[in-house]
């Protein structure tokens, strides 16, 4: 750990080196956006598997502590995004490496251009919102739920030491730094690589689900009943006698997990386009973001072997937990029970926050 201490004493006192901060932040910014996606896909594979469970969840994210969070989300996603787009041109264009103070700027400067429209955006989606009575859910019950997470992360570390560990003593001892013959590896290549091309097809991909479900529809509008579902034709009007409809575009009962059913149902020529989207922003961002946690936690375990494979292995762990949980998913179906049951769990919801 005393590198990683020393890295933030030393960008503290690095005064004025833009290259330094633009660095750090985007070390921040990913590890923000990888934290997010585990609770986002575990929580969105619940519409599938614990319809009520989803149904809490979309309460907690329409918390003001979410919705602060949420800001700062977007703000992560697009500056790590153009930062990287950066990294990924300058990489192949070693000779513009002596502009990457000005192009740091210009990152900055297409970062805010962009946030500015998109937080009023987001911004609108608020106040729209507390215009009208609103049943929050206590913080602490807010916090509360985040702890199965953390315990989950918990396990997770705790396993990818044991088993850090057990290597260890069945392959003796290593040398504490990483060989030229490793660093220089087929697979380090195609990780480099991977990064720099998933980057790329990621950008539009991600930019599009921050725009039809942050600034088109908010998480606001996901529970709001007889709201059109965003990037689904509507076929004639919503239902308001209670009963749902799978297929005509409309949130019927204002349930966020009928409003998940109809993105997901949705097809063109056969092929449902949600699920297909969503199934390569999985995969591309699972990759791509626990491969970047890895390049950032081996960084300061090099001296450390037992951390370093635990930091491989964790990061393998929680990339094939994602997976497996967000694949499955989309690769499931919502049954008309599954909303009932999330009708049911939307009223106990609601009147838990009263």
């Amino acid at each position: 750990m005393a590198s990683l201490v020393l890295t933030i004493r030393e960008t503290l006192r690095y005064r004025g080196a833009v290259g330094q901060w633009s660095w750090v932040l985007h070390r921040v910014t990913g590890l923000g956006v990888v934290l997010f996606l585990i609770l986002h896909v575990i929580d969105t594979s619940w519409a599938v598997f614990y319809p009520s469970m989803y149904e809490h969840a979309i309460k907690i994210y329409q918390s003001p502590l979410f919705t602060l969070g949420e800001f700062a989300l977007v703000f992560c996603v697009v500056y790590h995004a153009f930062n990287g787009l950066r990294i990924g041109i300058m990489d192949n264009r070693p000779e513009l490496w002596r502009y990457q103070d000005r192009a740091a700027y210009i990152v900055l400067g297409a970062t805010v251009l962009v946030l500015v429209p998109v937080f009023i955006g987001m911004g609108l989606h608020v106040v729209d919102h507390y215009q009208e009575p609103v049943n929050n859910l206590p913080l602490t019950e807010v916090l509360i739920s985040q702890l199965p997470f953390a315990a989950g992360m918990g396990a997770a570390i705790i396993g990818a030491l044991i088993l850090s560990a057990i290597y260890g003593v069945l392959m003796g001892s290593e040398k504490a730094t990483v060989s030229a013959k490793h660093s220089g590896s087929p697979i380090e290549r195609f990780w480099w690589n991977f990064m720099r091309i998933s980057g790329l097809l990621i950008i539009p991909l991600v930019f599009g689900h921050l725009a039809m479900m942050h600034i088109i529809q908010g998480v606001f509008d996901i529970t709001a009943a007889g709201y059109p579902v965003v990037g689904v034709p509507q076929v004639g009007q919503a239902l308001t006698d209670g009963s749902v409809v799978i297929g005509n575009g409309w949130n019927d009962a204002g349930s966020a997990v009928e409003f998940v059913a109809e993105r997901w149902t949705y097809a063109i020529a056969g092929v449902a386009i949600w699920r297909v989207y969503d199934i390569a922003l999985l995969i591309l961002v699972t990759l791509h973001g626990f491969n970047g946690l890895r390049y950032v936690l081996t960084d300061y375990t090099m001296d450390k072997p037992l951390l370093r494979r635990a930091s491989v292995i964790v990061c393998f762990i929680g990339a094939l937990v994602l997976l497996g949980v967000g694949g499955g998913a989309l690769l499931g179906s919502i049954e008309p029970t599954a909303i009932e049951q999330a009708k049911h769990a939307m009223r106990a919801v609601s009147m838990a926050g009263q």
